[in-house]
């Protein structure tokens, strides 16, 4: 009888061993290690400016991880690893008795060799069945891989917190550093990581993160890895704690979004988020900086022009205490830095003094009445006691430590920056909107908007290649068109509603006059060009009537920018390109993008709009660009509600777009054009990006020639003419005549301005 329950105690042992060791993984798949990885974009430098990840982990080979990096793990998590064979039970007594001791799970038994087994070879789940299957993989990887093979696969599987898995992905999230740069102090902090990333996270809890910290030191101590004297210098070592914001690549977050899209759409999910892509663009870091930095300004002046909205909201005084309480522990906390904008709340009325006080996070301000005029509104009677607003830092008394407060607010106007290389069509940089975080829809591509008179250029080469020239002449008087489908009589105005009579080809698109423009269409034909545009790259529809002279069409800001190229590109049209080439995680090529240019204009026709172009910053609209200093081309464009301001400009190297307008499509306000709302912005990125180029001249073709003409009459100017200017025509164009050759009195044709009651 005895034998028989002692065969059947055995036969359910076995049977229960049989079912719990059933199906249990393989673990030669360790060998061909192929965890998921982050996809990184680059920069046309070599910077990363972007990461796509699920598990952020970038897999570093065993010689590039330091030693003493693998000696603080091995002492915090797992101190005879080199001794045992995948299951340490002295180790399970000794942390058992901890625990015990502390009323409380102090520290763990599970080995490294245990942790890689659950983390690649088990699920997560906590019970008697999983332990019993992960002590038999355990012990069946190390006779299968070596030490050094196992502590590769924990120190790039590991998650360390904030989305870092691998001790590369925290070295970089943490400190900013590669993994082979560590010092004793922070391979000290990282180590302390694994009981509790949340826990001990330097980010969140710095003072915890440095108790474990002195604990991983002490364990190296203990093992013999270290001399007291060492983790003594280590504690006293200032570790530099990466910011929140440094550790987010976001160098350029529209680009960057834009490059996400099209990658999905092309290669999946998958391979995106799990298999390491490694993306080059022709973005340029320094480019992208000055256009993030030149369409915030631009913004926040335009913003401040039409006056100051009023607070963000209003506390209570015993509300105070609470609301900068929640502030610290958010997102939204800024640093107190000089130069940054914070949330303040106004501490009390002024008073006879002609300032606020202002309470700030950790600190206080004063905001002086001067710093607030833009606000078009009584300083007494904007702010008061409670009002939270936002701030300027401008500088701090370092007697006081009170800082030096500028008022400021959030814009509610939008704007788009896209910078092109004339030569390659590279897209060097592209700004979607004032702040990423607010608004992700990306306005240099995904928006379509009329572009009013910067549609101008493209109508204007048309007609060159029609037979007109610089000087050909256009009555510039009142006109009516009867729209039968609108059931509608039209009366085009120019922007001043002033009608100028005899007027040069030049001077219309020099001064952006639309009745002649108008006219020109007229003549040359709508059809003509709407098939021109398409030839310059235009793609959006284009309305088949007489508003397409005036811009009426709506267009995305890449595509005027492209089309616009063409000239100082002497007449090809270049693809735009956002991604030069794609490595898989092997490194193979899998996909490459180089400048592909098509003629699609005539040169001698780029040039001629070229220097047209360049008149329009010298005589007229374009008239901010002259601060460059260098030769510069480009064209407003404002539409007739000025909802939309826009100016495209280009250099012999660049071209670039900027468009600004709100998302609801309301006027931006009085006297807003794209002279005055748009070309700033542009101004200030040219300014920025050009600064260390040499000026260069647009080059000449050889079938153009210069002639010094009557700016009024367009024929050949005299010698002591003050109005003479210099012009380019198609060979065989030129004038050949004065105005006193052709007919007595013929200049008196130009000296009087039509009269607009003539309507």
């Amino acid at each position: 009888m005895g034998l028989i329950l002692i065969l059947g105690v055995l036969l359910a042992a076995g049977t229960g061993f049989y079912l719990v060791t059933r199906d249990l993984p393989e673990i030669y798949s360790l060998k061909d290690y192929r965890p998921d990885i982050v996809s990184t974009v680059y920069a046309d430098d070599g910077t990363p400016v972007a990461e796509f990840f699920r598990e952020r982990r970038i897999v570093v080979p065993t010689e590039r991880i330091p030693n003493l990096l693998v000696q603080a793990f091995v002492a915090a998590e797992d101190s005879r690893f080199f001794q045992h064979e995948g299951l340490d039970y002295i180790g399970i007594l000794r942390a058992m008795y901890k625990n015990v001791m502390a009323a409380g799970i102090v520290q763990g038994g599970s080995t490294i060799t245990q942790q890689v087994t659950k983390s690649l070879l088990l699920t997560p789940e906590r019970s008697i069945t999983r332990k019993i299957r992960e002590a038999i993989l355990a012990y069946r990887i190390e006779k299968y891989l070596s030490k050094d093979e196992i502590l590769y696969l924990y120190l790039n599987q590991i998650y360390l917190g904030h989305s870092a898995y691998g001790v590369e992905a925290a070295a970089q999230t943490y400190f900013g550093k590669h993994v082979q740069d560590l010092t004793l102090a922070e391979c000290a902090m990282l180590a302390g990581l694994p009981q509790a990333p949340s826990r001990y996270s330097p980010h969140k809890n710095p003072e915890r993160a440095r108790e474990r910290q002195m604990y991983v030191l002490n364990r190296m101590v203990d093992a013999g890895y270290i001399t007291a004297q060492q983790a003594k210098q280590a504690l006293a070592t200032p570790v530099k704690i990466k910011g929140e914001a440094e550790k987010t690549i976001g160098k350029a977050p529209y680009f960057a979004e834009h490059i996400r899209r099209y990658l999905e759409e092309k290669y999946g999910e998958e391979m995106l988020y799990h298999q390491g892509l490694q993306v080059y663009t022709p973005v340029n870091v320094a480019f992208q900086q000055a256009a993030q930095k030149a369409i915030r300004k631009g913004l926040q002046d335009l913003d401040k022009r039409q006056g100051y909205r009023g607070p963000l909201s209003h506390l209570d005084p015993k509300d105070i205490d609470t609301y900068f309480r929640n502030l610290k522990e958010s997102e939204e906390l800024e640093p107190l830095t000089e130069g940054a904008i914070v949330k303040g709340v106004i501490a009390a009325a002024p008073g006879g003094e002609k300032r606020f006080r202002v309470r700030l996070n950790g600190g206080s301000g004063v905001l002086p009445f001067e710093n607030m005029t833009w606000a078009h509104r009584e300083p007494v009677n904007l702010l008061k006691g409670g009002d939270v607003i936002l701030v300027r830092l401008q500088g701090r008394d370092p007697k006081t430590g009170d800082w030096k407060l500028a008022l400021e607010q959030e814009p509610e106007v939008q704007g788009a920056l896209l910078c092109l290389e004339n030569a390659t069509g590279y897209v060097k940089a592209m700004v979607g909107g004032y702040d990423f975080t607010t608004s992700q829809f990306n306005r240099a591509v995904q928006a379509r908007r009329q572009p009013g008179s910067a549609f101008k250029p493209i109508i204007y080469a048309a007609a060159l290649d029609k037979g007109y020239t610089p000087a050909t002449i256009i009555i510039d008087s009142p006109v009516i068109y009867n729209d039968e489908q609108a059931d509608r009589i039209w009366k085009p105005k120019n922007y001043k509603e002033t009608f100028y009579g005899p007027t040069l080809l030049r001077t219309a698109l020099i001064l952006s006059r639309n009745v002649v423009t108008i006219k020109i269409v007229t003549d040359i034909g709508v059809d003509y060009v709407i098939d021109y545009a398409h030839r310059l790259g235009i793609g959006s529809p284009l309305s088949r009537d007489l508003s397409l002279a005036l811009g009426s069409s709506a267009l995305s800001l890449l595509e005027l920018t492209r089309a616009m190229s063409v000239f100082p590109d002497q007449g090809d049209l270049v693809e735009p390109i956002f991604v030069t080439k794609v490595l898989d995680r092997e490194g193979r090529l899998i996909e490459e993008h180089k400048p592909q240019r098509e003629k699609v204009m005539e040169s001698d026709t780029a040039f001629v709009m070229t220097h047209l172009l360049q008149e329009v910053v010298q005589y007229g609209t374009g008239w901010r660009a002259r601060a460059l200093g260098r030769p510069v081309g480009g064209k407003t464009g404002t539409t007739n509600d000025q909802k939309d301001a826009w100016f495209v400009g280009f250099t012999p190297t660049v071209t670039a777009g900027v468009w600004v307008g709100f998302d609801t499509e309301r006027e931006l306000g009085p006297q807003e054009t794209g002279a005055r709302a748009a070309s700033p912005i542009w101004v200030d990125f040219a300014g920025e990006v050009l600064k260390g180029e040499t000026a260069q001249s647009f080059p000449a073709p050889d079938k153009v020639v210069f002639a010094k003409i009557n700016a009024r009459t367009g024929l050949l100017a005299r010698p002591d003419d003050a109005s003479a200017v210099f012009e380019v025509f198609k060979e065989g164009t030129a004038p050949t005549k004065r105005a006193d050759e052709v007919s007595p009195g013929f200049e008196e044709f130009f000296k009087t301005d039509v009269d607009p009651e003539a309507m």
